[in-house]
């Protein structure tokens, strides 16, 4: 029989461009010394480490070997872990995993980024003719201005909508200490007049590459009820990736996003995600992807995103709040990006998330993570056991 799991801590660095002040195991010992003292626990109590980063980018391998010491992981059992984009989402389901089956009680998860070291930029970009890019969707900018013209030319959305996405968001980045990108943007036209990229795609539209850690304490049923008071429950978790998928359509296959999403709907009694659900802290790596995802999660019908939007339906105190935290557009060290979900719709869940906090008292949180070849990780959390 699987045992409950809960989250029972959770702590994140502060994010930024760069971090020449630590290496990479001070940069994760920040975010595991904070899940720790939230969760009131030491070392000694973790049964478990588990890692992962896009170590490509860093261009350094196996670096849960260095940081062993760092993150309270000496002598004990651990794992790297590694999906591209989805990293962070995928460490969160492993450990998930580990208690659910019993293997342990106590688990610690760390996804972390420290892009100053290597080169993400030219990888992202795929090749350096944005032009090229653009047609042969080799890159992410590529790739989100094909999104985003076939949604324009589908449903009728313009470059302000988008725009709009952006405003929202920076909003909610201004109100999280963590946030990368603050930028306190006024007005729509502020995003509209910002470096143009591949069109409809400009620089604001994009999310940022960011520095930092974060980490997650996982803990079973029996432990979570002796370590703290406010333990948010991990309801249900779905992974759906397929290459082959993702070959086939153009420019991103929203499939596995549809899958993950209607699986965890229908296991979990839920009909209408915008009512039974209360809010979504979304893997949104650019402003047309947050309206296309949306619409792919079910979260409102095809072509109705932008009308939403357009509503503030998703704003902090609107219908369905997504991304209260600023979201990927915002903040983006991609190892931890899609963990940085979990720990941010945990912290709403418990209501400690400050100035940020949703107005309404949530009781679901729906997360997300996405990876290049569409690798899609859902998660629903809930701030009881039912």
């Amino acid at each position: 029989m699987s045992q409950r799991v809960a989250i029972v801590g959770g702590g994140q660095t502060y994010h930024t461009t760069h971090r020449p002040d630590v290496n990479i195991p001070e940069l994760c010992h920040e975010s595991v010394k904070a899940a720790l003292e939230d969760a009131n626990l030491e070392p000694k109590d973790i049964d478990a480490v588990i890692m992962g980063n896009m170590e490509f980018f860093e261009g350094r391998y196996l670096q849960d070997m260095w940081e062993a010491d760092y993150v309270g992981g000496y002598l004990k059992p651990g794992i790297r872990v590694t999906t591209g984009g989805s990293t962070g989402g995928t460490l969160a389901c492993v450990a998930f995993e580990y208690v659910a089956s019993g293997v342990f009680d106590t688990v610690l998860t760390v996804g972390f980024e420290k892009q100053g070291e290597g080169d993400s930029r030219a990888a992202l970009k795929g090749v350096a003719d944005a032009l090229w890019d653009r047609f042969i969707s080799a890159g992410a900018i590529g790739t989100f201005a094909q999104l985003g013209r076939a949604y324009m030319m589908d449903y009728g959305a313009k470059e302000e909508h988008a725009a709009m996405v952006r405003l929202q968001a920076d909003r909610n980045a201004c109100r999280n200490p963590y946030a990368h990108l603050r930028l306190g943007l006024k007005s729509i036209d502020e995003v509209l007049k910002s470096k143009p990229l591949v069109p409809p795609v400009k620089m604001l539209d994009m999310c940022p590459a960011s520095e930092g850690s974060c980490a997650l304490i996982v803990a079973s049923e029996e432990k979570a009820k002796k370590i703290t008071n406010k333990p948010v429950w991990v309801k249900d978790w779905v992974t759906c990736h397929s290459e082959d998928r993702y070959a086939r359509e153009a420019p991103v296959s929203l499939a596995n996003l549809t899958e993950a999403a209607s699986i965890l709907y229908k296991r979990n009694g839920i009909s209408n995600p915008r009512r039974d659900i209360s809010f979504s802290e979304m893997y949104n790596p650019s402003t047309w992807a947050e309206l296309v995802f949306t619409e792919a999660f079910g979260i409102c019908e095809k072509g109705e995103a932008w009308r939403l939007v357009e509503k503030g339906a998703f704003a902090l105190e609107g219908e369905f709040p997504i991304n209260p935290s600023g979201g990927v557009i915002a903040t983006n060290p991609i190892g931890a990006t899609a963990m940085l979900r979990i720990a941010e719709a945990a912290l709403q869940l418990r209501g400690d998330a400050g100035e940020h906090q949703i107005t309404r008292k949530p009781k679901y949180g729906f997360t997300t993570a996405w990876g290049g070849t569409s690798w899609t990780v859902a998660t629903l959390l809930s701030n009881t056991l039912d």
